[in-house]
């Protein structure tokens, strides 16, 4: 039986509050990522990538872009996981469809809100390694948004809008709904004990279905997010492009995808179950 604690359930917010604590340890391994899916030719592996960042920017230059990352936890994740905890708790669960639905619903509207921030986010990891003349330079996340509605346009906030919404509904599905799955799997019909190490393995499990699911989508947002005006004209153009050195092209930075989105989903579980277990909403039967 489980105690009250175990059984209150994640007010809407602890997602988002969380993703964001857990953005501030693995945004480096973001950068690194975004650095190896953007790079032309000659190709660096990812320690000349390492070396690189390090060599342009001392330690700080891991954290080039930290505030667009933060402000996208607070949006995407945010939106995400509030619709997706909310809207669990008015579901008929045992009906996989229904959770997938809801699901979907949540990562197209958290994809949407946090596509404008994505844009600014990419191009703020990658300006690093651009030569001078071609750096933007925005000082944070804010002045990001205002120069790209002064020089680009607001419609250029919403680049890669539907290859950002088409990630969110996979991350929702391949990262929410799987730790439920895996988490009620462990408790119901295991008789785990709902602890850290059964989060510790839940989220795991996610950010591994969460990176394979996401990687191919991922790889054509950021090649399309930091793309320079006229250097593609559709999607099919960066999917055409990408897929000239094959399949795994899609794949491109799976290493350093997976060690960002592994330990960001843990960490991110971890303090939103520490949270839900200490401050979340109680059993609507408690007194």
């Amino acid at each position: 039986m489980l105690m009250e604690s175990q059984r209150r359930s994640s007010r809407w917010y602890f997602g988002g509050l969380s993703s964001a604590a857990a953005v501030s340890v693995t945004h480096p391994l973001d950068l690194i990522k975004v650095h190896l899916q953007t790079q032309q030719l000659p190709k660096k592996s990812l320690w000349q990538t390492i070396v690189n960042i390090y060599e342009n920017g001392g330690l700080l230059g891991f954290y080039q872009g930290i505030s667009a990352s933060i402000v996208r936890q607070l949006t995407s994740t945010m939106t995400r996981f509030g619709i997706y905890e909310t809207g669990k708790r008015h579901i008929d669960s045992s009906k996989v469809s229904h959770s997938i639905a809801l699901a979907m619903g949540a990562g197209f509207l958290g994809g949407l809100t946090g596509a404008p921030t994505d844009v600014v986010n990419v191009r703020m990891q990658n300006d690093i390694k651009l030569p001078a003349g071609q750096q933007r330079n925005y000082k944070h996340v804010f002045d990001g948004f205002l120069r790209i509605i002064q020089e680009e346009g607001a419609r250029k906030l919403l680049t890669g809008a539907p290859v950002a919404i088409g990630r969110g509904m996979l991350l929702t599905i391949s990262q929410n709904l799987v730790y439920d799955i895996s988490k009620g799997y462990l408790l119901r019909e295991l008789h785990f004990d709902d602890n850290v190490g059964v989060h510790f393995t839940c989220s795991l499990t996610s950010g591994g279905c969460a990176t394979l699911a996401t990687q191919p989508l991922d790889v054509v947002k950021t090649r399309l997010m930091n793309a320079k005006a006229g250097e593609y004209d559709s999607y099919l153009s960066v999917i055409t492009h990408i897929g000239r050195i094959g399949p795994f092209g899609f794949y491109k930075g799976f290493i350093p995808a997976f060690a960002r989105i592994g330990p960001h989903t843990v960490l991110t579980f971890l303090m939103m179950e520490q949270l839900r277990l200490h401050f979340g909403c109680p059993p609507v039967n408690a007194d």
